[in-house]
């Protein structure tokens, strides 16, 4: 309740109004208590004396009974009764402007990330990996950026990831060593993640954190209300998209130094989620965001069972108190009251230790910080009830604040923008082309050597064939030829034989017919005469 602007909050039985000063609620806060001791009511009188108080806020609402915010409440008999108790006056119920986020995108706008924007570490947390496999997946996430693979969904990611496996030789000497192992195990938890409908979380449009530093036209600050039912179903998914929310608020919100009052006030519910095993790098840096943010105009409450569920380092920062009962059956109960305890300023009117476990529901230890910044004395008081309704409202309520919001229609429809998979897939098709062309043109070249190969021989074979028969034709001539000489050297012979026989026949008729002649002529010299002129006729 805002009153002479300041956020009453809680009030003692003597009196004492115990309020949050605008210009110290980015110095933090602390709300803890056991289970049923009041932590959420205290939580909706905050958000609701800040919206008045002109400062939006974000916090989740894990069981559904927060969304009465929206709704104006009732002064039953109970409520009046503790105004009464309390001297309350100027209560009014009233309702409060809300905006529902849903990451499922039923209950509310739909709230988007875009993968690369989460960023390893913050994933590493949704999918439960070690050291290592966040370190492989760091690298994924490093050569994405070099190589302008953007990563907008979990399509995209696994499309990296196998990429990166299949090519682990290619950048393990600059970008450290890739085990498919590794990629192995963070493939799978990307299903398991998936399974839990995380994939509705990732993609575009993204949110516009800038949307939950709205007011209403009548100056109180909007109340973002993240719907988180089915969220907190997955633990470790709750818890890393509030640490990727917070970051995101710290990363893109400018330095403001000390404001009259904060821009945002950011809830952290069952803040021990954040907390459980985080190793000391990691909470390094969410020490050094919770010291810096707050000179961005940010408060940060965070809500859980007992103080110890905090590491100190966070603790420190945490201004302003709000401790609800505890119980404290056990040795490690009994040391979380007494840590407890110990983290007030005393008052010498009670015992902190034994008031923490006396308190009743709706009653707290409360210890804010004063107009110098230092935390007040601490007080036994019994906290405002709200304005608006407490508990849950019914679906036709709920859609009806939805479609009268200005962000209505702004995040509903899913944007697919080319992307890593698409990219990956394109490369995939442009070098399966490339080789399926190599391969056609190693083909047809084989084919044109085989061809030549082919024409070479036979060609080479008719040759060899037409030397062959040249050969053949030449041995033919040459023995035709010889048989030709050879035949007439036959008929020469039997020519010369026949001229011979003829000559010799001659010459035995000629000598007869000499001889005949010469007997005739009868004288010596007749017979030298007819024998010259015979022997000269028949040369």
């Amino acid at each position: 309740m805002l009153l002479e602007n300041k956020l009453l909050i809680g009030k003692t039985e003597d009196g004492i109004e115990l309020s949050i000063l605008p210009q110290m609620a980015n110095r933090h806060g602390l709300i803890t208590g056991a289970s049923g001791s009041g932590k959420t009511i205290t939580l909706k009188v905050m958000a609701e004396s800040f919206s008045d108080a002109g400062v939006p806020v974000f916090l989740a609402d894990v069981k559904g009974d927060i969304a009465g915010t929206s709704v104006k409440g009732e002064i039953n008999d109970a409520i009046q009764k503790r105004l009464d108790k309390l001297t309350i006056k100027g209560f009014e119920a009233k309702a409060f402007p809300v905006r529902f986020w849903d990451l499922f995108g039923t209950e509310g706008h739909p709230v988007r990330a875009t993968v690369e924007s989460v960023g390893p570490e913050v994933l590493s947390i949704m999918l439960g990996l070690s050291e290592a496999q966040e370190g492989n997946l760091a690298i994924a996430f490093a050569i994405a950026k070099d190589e302008n693979l953007a990563l907008i969904d979990l399509k995209d990611l696994r499309a990296v990831l196998q990429y990166v496996s299949e090519n682990k030789d290619k950048y393990s000497t600059k970008y450290g060593n890739i085990t498919t192992q590794s990629i192995g195990v963070i493939q799978r938890s990307l299903l398991t993640l998936e399974n839990q409908g995380a994939d509705h979380f990732f993609g575009q449009p993204a949110l516009q954190v800038s949307d939950f530093f709205e007011t209403e036209s009548d100056g109180r600050g909007v109340i973002n209300i993240l719907h988180a039912v089915t969220l907190f179903e997955s633990p470790d998914m709750y818890a890393a998209f509030l640490l990727w929310l917070l970051t995101t608020l710290f990363s893109t919100s400018p330095e403001v130094g000390d404001l009259d009052k904060p821009k945002l006030v950011f809830f952290f519910d069952e803040a021990h989620l954040l907390f459980n095993g985080m190793p000391a790098y990691r909470l390094k840096r969410i020490v050094q965001i919770v010291k810096l943010i707050r000179s961005r105009g940010i408060g940060l409450y965070f809500i859980s069972q007992s103080p110890t569920d905090i590491p100190d380092e966070v603790l420190a920062q945490l201004g302003n108190r709000v401790q609800h009962s505890l119980r404290a059956y056990t040795p490690s109960e009994q040391k979380a009251v007494r840590a407890a305890a110990q983290a007030f300023r005393v008052n010498p009117k009670f015992d902190t230790e034994k008031a923490i476990m006396e308190l009743g529901t709706g009653e707290a230890l409360i210890s804010f910080q004063n107009e110098k910044g230092a935390p007040e004395i601490v007080e036994r008081a019994t906290i405002l009830p709200p304005q608006s309704l407490m508990g849950a409202i019914d679906g036709i309520t709920r859609n009806k604040i939805i479609n009268s919001s200005p962000l209505c229609g702004k995040y509903d429809e899913v944007i697919d923008s080319e992307s890593a998979a698409e990219i990956i897939q394109q490369k995939a098709d442009t070098r399966l082309a490339e080789e399926s062309a190599r391969a056609e043109a190693e083909l047809a070249e084989k084919q044109k050597v085989l061809a030549e190969k082919a024409a070479e021989k036979a060609a080479n074979e008719q040759a060899k064939l037409a030397e062959k028969e040249r050969i053949a034709a030449e041995k033919a001539a040459e023995k035709a030829e010889a048989v030709r000489v050879k035949a007439e050297e036959k008929r020469r012979l039997e020519a010369e034989r026949e001229a011979k026989k003829a000559k010799e026949k001659t010459k035995k008729m000629t000598d007869r017919f000499l001889g005949n002649i010469i007997g005739s002529v009868g004288s010596s010299v007749g017979r030298k005469i007819s024998s010259k002129i015979f022997k000269d006729l028949f040369k």
